[in-house]
């Protein structure tokens, strides 16, 4: 099946998304919104300065003294500095009593105050149609500089940037909004800012704004060179003395340039005559990529569903799911004959195909549409997976897997698989001091 094809079913269901939002932006710009008392006029008021307790209630204080009318507040404090923001409605005669009570108050807080009336009564928050989270180590003011001129490239405003991590990258989110949200209409923006990350040393994901992005979802993983930091199959040729033979033929499989069927047969064929007792060895001296045992732990506190299938072996890999609470596993079985290898693997082979099948079984298991999975992984045996999925991010990948890939990250950290999903260091960090897990490992430059 083609990669077209299995995208087919996540485009529909996305587009009838869409749409429903669409009618809900029309219906809210038709005017129904709460609406100004008779004969106030619209105003913006902004506070600035450095944070102090007892800013915000007596800047309310001042505006509670003059009747007036609060639609839409926003404050933020950054690195101490406090900003607060109002859109109201004020009786004209009250607007200058205002202005100066504001000022006359808060000047003995530090703060400085600007009132600006409006010429209409409109949303005073952007309906924001995309996300744009970019991630690196270390992010430039050149990086935010190049992305912000590719979005206006394509006419797409940033509306507001906040930061989602400092460990152990910066990570920053935009939210835009692309004049074209049918589905379809930002890809020649997604393919530029696809290009720039090539260019740069910093990793760009975008995806759609809403509710969809902070849904329930199925997250499934690679796990070779992705859940793991090496590939299980050279670990046991090691032990045959057969690694170098094997990983030669893997990189080829993983450059798309082999049938997986057929070089996973040669592969196994190398392992025959080892004894069984080999499988718990390697087993044990499996090494997670980093960030992978806090992205399983973030992913399951939030009722996600999490999966991993294999090229690999269940029997080396089962362990490890029991321990990280995976809720789905496959991988393929190695064939056990008087505890020796046989060098031959048992039942329906884990290849490129079954790993896309493997991730609707699972969808449909736990009750989710494929427009809410994920799909994580690194070569070329796992393109079918990642077109499947509503989101297939490439984890330091071959170049073959990249080109049909959503997003790619290309930091040695899983866990920014957590951010590209719109979930924050803070967040993060405050679940794990909450549990005792909260643990920082020291970054090197190296």
């Amino acid at each position: 099946m083609s990669c077209s094809a299995l995208r087919h079913e996540t485009i529909v269901a996305v587009t009838e998304l869409i749409q429903n939002e669409s009618q809900e932006i029309a219906e809210l710009e038709a005017g129904q919104q709460v609406a100004l008392r008779e004969g106030y006029l619209p105003a913006v008021i902004t506070v600035s300065g450095k944070d102090r307790p007892g800013v915000t209630a007596a800047f309310f204080r001042v505006l509670s003294a003059n009747q007036v009318q609060v639609l839409d507040v926003e404050q933020s404090m950054f690195r101490g500095f406090l900003n607060l923001a109002a859109f109201v409605g004020i009786a004209p005669e009250r607007v200058e009593t205002v202005t100066t009570g504001l000022t006359d108050t808060l000047k003995v807080h530090g703060q400085s105050v600007v009132v600006e009336l409006q010429e209409t009564v409109q949303s005073s928050r952007p309906r924001s149609s995309h996300v744009v989270v970019v991630l690196g180590d270390p992010v430039d003011a050149l990086d935010i500089s190049r992305i912000g001129q590719t979005l206006a490239d394509y006419d797409a405003n940033i509306d507001t940037i906040r930061g989602i991590s400092d460990y152990p990258v910066t990570g920053l989110e935009l939210k835009v909004t692309v004049p074209d949200v049918s589905p379809g209409g930002g890809e020649a923006m997604r393919k530029a800012l696809a290009a720039l990350t090539s260019e740069l040393n910093v990793d760009i994901a975008i995806e759609r704004s809403g509710l969809l992005r902070r849904s329930k979802r199925l997250v499934c993983f690679d796990c070779d060179s992705t859940l793991i930091t090496g590939e299980v199959i050279e670990m046991l040729a090691a032990h045959a003395g057969k690694e170098a033979e094997v990983a030669a033929v893997t990189e080829r499989a993983m450059r798309g340039e082999l049938d997986f069927e057929e070089s996973l047969r040669e592969r196994v064929k190398a392992l025959a005559g080892l004894d069984a007792s080999v499988i718990d060895e390697v087993a044990a001296a499996i090494e997670l990529t980093p960030g992978a045992r806090t992205t399983i732990r973030t992913l399951n506190r939030m009722g996600y569903q999490t999966a991993v299938v294999s090229g690999g072996f269940i029997q080396v890999l089962e362990g490890l799911a029991e321990e990280l609470e995976l809720d789905y596993v496959r991988a393929n079985t190695l064939e056990i004959v008087d505890g020796k290898l046989t060098g031959n693997v048992t039942g329906k082979s884990v290849d490129r195909a079954a790993k896309a099948e493997f991730l609707r079984e699972f969808a449909a298991d736990s009750g989710l549409k494929m427009y809410q999975t994920v799909a994580v992984g690194d070569g070329a045996n796992d393109i079918d997976m990642l077109s499947a999925a509503g989101l297939g991010v490439a984890c330091n990948a071959k170049p073959a897997l990249k080109e049909i890939a959503d997003t790619s990250v290309n930091h040695p950290f899983l866990d920014e698989v957590l951010h590209i999903m719109g979930i924050s260091r803070d967040e993060i960090d405050l679940a794990d001091q909450e549990d005792g897990t909260f643990h920082r490992v020291p970054l090197t430059n190296a």
